[in-house]
């Protein structure tokens, strides 16, 4: 039978050290991110029991103790005595036992800087700014340095010049090991259950590497770290992913087909569009890009916004979110829409339009390369590569990583501009929605009837006919002067109203259900709005702008109720 059996072990006296752990944390010298992993930490440190620090093992640092074999007594000491401090004797013995693992490693943060000597390297390098870690070392790894590193390190000084450098100068508490605390999340399998050999399910890392590529598998991780959550790793996000990668390559590939060719005619140079570029890098915005047209007023609009949410993103720790912004802007702004608009001007490199030509290529190698800078923390290796490409080999920096990270220019930012986009965006992609229902051939051509009650909307449409025609395969363009609500087929927005003139019998029942769903969606949405709006405790605390954001969604929503009863009365 296995019984217990009482044997002599070392144990710390834990109290004083987790009291200094603990008022640490609370006065923020110590941050822990999830915030509510605060809470888990404080909850273990103060109930903590006495530390067993001795362990039954082969391999680990032997305990500084001996024991004398002629009268028992017990010397701890930094170097091997040489005889009994009691007795007279000899003859010492070791402590076989070695110490835990988790106590030993709690010294890592000071003991490879030369502890106990005072070196410059603590001076730089002690308090480290950020420790990375999962959750279910907690306790086990990250409370024992912050208690060790608090006792040894007692009236330690960081050098005041690095301390405000790196954005910690209002800390007054320096023995702490690190300032920050970032829990990331656990990755399991497409079950959500933790990964084991046991039960057979362990994703092996390389061969997703191997089958999707780096950059993929990278940004998967990424896009799926949302704070105080697992990540369930699905193969299919990975592939997704790739795809991904794939649209980045074809869109350079795109960029540099027109960019030599309109160096071969003359219209645009390599060579001064690096000299017009150089400099420091480090400023806002983007470097070069003239927004001459709506498309480029727009497109250096939503990349300086973007620029914004993801340095907050990223500052924060939802790495998922930064991720999901830079996929969303690279694939859904900048590729699908952008790239297609300013087509017609890189085509056309000869003839009056060569100014224009040029300036296109111009913007476009100049908003690629920033947006490579933005994209590369997450896709590290595709950006590296079509970096060095853009700047023929002979780049201002070693590496990408080195350049300066994208920041935001708040003169670049044009709200004008990314309102008149969603307009012509919301009327192509109601268009092209019209054609699906209608079941048209993808290149047939047909005509459309718009009103606009606003003089400006229609001025913008008539302006921007060309985009319009050419992405929503318009034949032509009728304005009209009353409301096409009622026709069968057609689609109202707060700011106009759009029919496809396409000869076709309209199936009744399913455009009611259509626009009897529709109108749900409006009612529900309306009711959200209005509910929050007389909730005088969210009028308090929420931003202005949220509120007259809110205030303007609902007059909107009113215009669009309207607009969908007629349609359903006419269908009656």
């Amino acid at each position: 039978m296995v019984e217990p059996r009482l044997s002599a072990q070392w144990f710390v006296k834990i109290k004083p050290l987790a009291e200094h752990g603990i008022e640490v944390v609370e006065n923020g010298e110590v941050s822990i991110v999830p915030e509510n992993y605060k809470q888990v930490y404080l909850n273990w440190m103060r109930n903590i029991h006495d530390w067993c620090i001795s362990r039954q093992l082969w391999w680990g640092h032997r305990i500084p103790a001996w024991r004398c074999l002629e009268c028992n007594e017990i010397i701890v000491a930094r170097e091997t005595p040489t005889k009994c401090t009691k007795c007279p004797g000899s003859r010492l013995e070791q402590d076989p036992d070695v110490l835990d693992t988790w106590f030993s490693s709690g010294f890592l943060p000071f003991t490879a800087l030369g502890w106990p000597e005072k070196t410059r390297d603590q001076e730089v390098f002690y308090p480290s700014t950020l420790l990375v870690t999962a959750y279910e070392i907690l306790f086990l790894w990250v409370a024992r340095m912050i208690m060790t590193g608090c006792h040894f390190m007692k009236g330690h000084q960081q050098d005041p010049k690095i301390k405000q450098a790196s954005g910690w100068g209002d800390k007054k508490d320096d023995s702490v090991p690190f300032r920050q605390v970032y829990i990331h999340a656990l990755v399991r399998d497409a079950e959500r259950q933790k990964m084991s050999k046991t039960k057979g399910n362990v994703i092996d890392p390389l061969d997703i590497i191997e089958r999707f590529g780096t950059d993929a598998t990278r940004f998967t991780l990424a896009a799926m770290a949302a704070p105080g959550t697992d990540i369930a790793f699905n193969e299919s996000r990975t592939d997704g992913y790739r795809k991904f990668a794939n649209k980045i390559w074809n869109a350079a590939r795109f960029m540099f087909m027109n960019v030599d060719q309109a160096q071969q005619a003359g219209v645009w140079s390599l060579d001064a569009w690096k000299k017009a570029a150089a400099g420091d890098r480090t400023h806002a915005g983007i470097s070069g890009f003239q927004p001459v047209h709506l498309e480029d007023r727009w497109i250096l609009s939503r990349f300086n916004r973007v620029t914004q949410e993801v340095g907050e993103a990223l500052a924060t720790y939802r790495f998922h979110e930064a991720a999901n912004l830079i996929y969303d802007f690279f694939w859904g702004e900048f590729c699908d829409w952008y790239l297609e608009l300013i087509k017609p001007r890189l085509m056309s490199p000869n003839g009056a339009a060569r100014e224009s030509v040029g300036l296109a290529c111009g913007n476009l190698v100049s908003l690629f390369e920033a947006a490579l800078r933005l994209l590369h923390p997450v896709m590290p290796f595709i950006t590296e590569e079509i970096w060095q490409a853009v700047y023929d080999g002979k780049p201002p920096q070693k590496s990408i990583a080195l350049a300066a990270y994208p920041q935001t220019n708040e003169k670049q930012i044009d709200l004008v501009a990314e309102t008149h986009m969603a307009v012509l965006q919301d009327l192509i992609a109601n268009v092209r929605n019209l054609r699906k229902e209608l079941k048209l051939e993808t290149k047939a051509k047909v005509p459309i009837q718009v009103y606009a009650q606003e003089p400006e909307i229609r001025k913008l449409i008539e302006k921007n006919r060309g985009a319009v025609e050419r992405l929503a395969t318009v034949e032509s363009i009728e304005f009209v002067g009353a409301s096409l609500a009622k026709e069968a087929g057609a689609r109202s927005t707060a700011r106009f109203d759009v029919h496809v003139v396409y000869e076709k019998k309209i199936d009744v029942g399913a455009e009611r259900a259509r626009l009897t769903k529709e109108l749900e969606r409006i009612e529900k949405e309306i009711s959200n709005g209005q509910r929050q709006l007389g909730n005088e405790s969210f009028l308090a605390k929420a931003p202005a702008q949220v509120v007259e954001g809110l205030r303007r969604r609902g007059q909107e929503l009113q215009v669009l109720r309207s607009k969908t009863e007629t349609a359903l009365n006419e269908l009656r």
